[in-house]
């Protein structure tokens, strides 16, 4: 399969040199499949979903409630129900720290999440608590970027029953390793714990199948893997959902409403509250129907384990560069690669790169906590896609070595 016909951006320029696009894990580029049916819905179905009886409004849901499905079916969902879309993993994981912890967290319980995750599932989590009375926990990742299963038994057995949810990255956006999450839920199972995962990087490099992993809730955005930006998926075991309450209250997630009192519509409307973003949510039908075809390509899978092997032997050769997140396992890192050089700053490195047509990414990456366990301030990160090359990783590294030498 030839994944580059299918995405337009990576044909431009930069600086009159080729794009070499390795900021994936920030966001994926949109494939023609996407991109036209955004233009299709705005200009044929721009009508506001669920509510009107005219046909734009009816062709706007059935395009949205498509997406929802091809969700569902993506991510091995039981039900529509268990669907609930957003406006990103952010949103999504800020709506279940501030329902589940009104509903089920109160004054000395915990909250854990591990060393390695994003601001997004560190900050939404600390507000929840603030409000309840509750702190976070927090799980170590070892000097290699690896999160203990066992440490976490220790600390459920420890919190004599106060630790009421895990939440957790599926992949680190830092360390691109495949963390045991399978083990991670079941030993917070054992305990009675939920656990939420954090799939905004796992969604685009593991077949994700919420059923056989067990998560109590599963998180991902679009746009990390080809849809618009602004549509998010939360996925949520119904009776939790059913549990808490609404997020937002307005219109849509009602089923009547008095001065007195409100009953709320049922799953997944009752937390839908508003317009949403149904030409993204429509998106998602085309991006992840691509998705799962470039997964279901050996060759490119193939690729991108020879793209990763070559980045990380050529990275491992330039004097003072120091990667992070070493898996005993190297099957279980994936072609996202974060890395520090000495005498040289992340930022001016990026700077460089840029100019050299390179996309990269500098800085904390969302995850100063983890930065600093490292002792970094920023860094570098190199994340691929399937539809990257090995010729683009050439590339990069000649490139990477020509602005350390400069900065030197």
């Amino acid at each position: 399969m030839d994944a580059r016909q299918h995405f337009p951006a990576l044909e431009r320029e930069v600086y009159g040199k080729p794009l070499v696009y390795f900021d994936n894990a920030a966001t994926s580029q949109r494939p023609r499949s996407v991109l036209e049916l955004q233009q299709k819905l705005s200009v044929e179905a721009c009508g506001n979903i669920h509510r009107a009886l005219h046909r734009l409004a009816a062709d706007a849901t059935e395009a949205y409630e498509a997406g929802r499905e091809a969700a569902r079916a993506f991510i091995g969902a039981p039900a529509r129900e268990n669907l609930i879309l957003t406006s990103g993993t952010t949103a999504a994981i800020n709506l279940v720290a501030s329902c589940f912890c009104q509903k089920f967290v109160g004054s000395g319980d915990q909250v854990v999440v591990s060393e390695a995750e994003h601001h997004s599932n560190i900050v939404p989590w600390q507000l929840a608590c603030e409000r309840a009375g509750a702190r976070i926990a927090v799980l170590p990742v070892d000097e290699d970027g690896e999160l203990s299963p066992e440490g976490l038994e220790a600390m459920l057995r420890d919190a004599g029953g106060r630790i009421k949810l895990v939440a957790v990255a599926h992949i680190s956006n830092v360390l691109g390793i495949i963390n045991p999450v399978k083990e991670i839920v079941t030993v917070a199972h054992r305990y009675g714990v939920p656990v939420l995962v954090d799939g905004a990087q796992g969604i685009l490099h593991e077949r994700v199948d919420v059923q056989a992993l067990d998560c109590d809730f599963y998180v991902f955005s679009g746009h990390k893997i080809y849809a618009p930006t602004g549509i998010g998926v939360l996925y949520g075991k119904r009776e939790l959902l059913e549990a808490m309450p609404p997020y937002m209250g307005g219109g849509e997630m009602i089923e009547t409403v008095s001065f007195e009192k409100t009953s709320f519509a049922p799953l997944p409307l009752k937390f839908e509250a508003g317009t949403p973003n149904f030409v993204a949510g429509a998106c998602l039908k085309p991006a992840l129907e691509l998705a799962g075809e470039m997964m279901q390509d050996a060759e490119l899978q193939n690729n991108q384990e020879a793209m990763k092997n070559f980045l990380q032997e050529e990275l491992s050769r330039i004097e003072g560069l120091r990667l992070y997140g070493t898996p005993a396992d190297p099957a279980r890192k994936v072609p996202l690669l974060s890395f520090s050089v000495e005498g040289a700053h992340a930022a001016d490195l990026a700077q460089i790169l840029d100019k050299m047509g390179m996309a990269v990414r500098s800085g904390q990456l969302c995850a100063e906590p983890l930065l600093r366990r490292y002792g970094q301030t920023a860094i570098l990160r190199a994340s691929l896609a399937p539809y990257n090359t090995l010729g683009e990783c050439e590339i990069f590294i000649a490139a990477l070595c020509r602005a350390i030498k400069m900065l030197r």
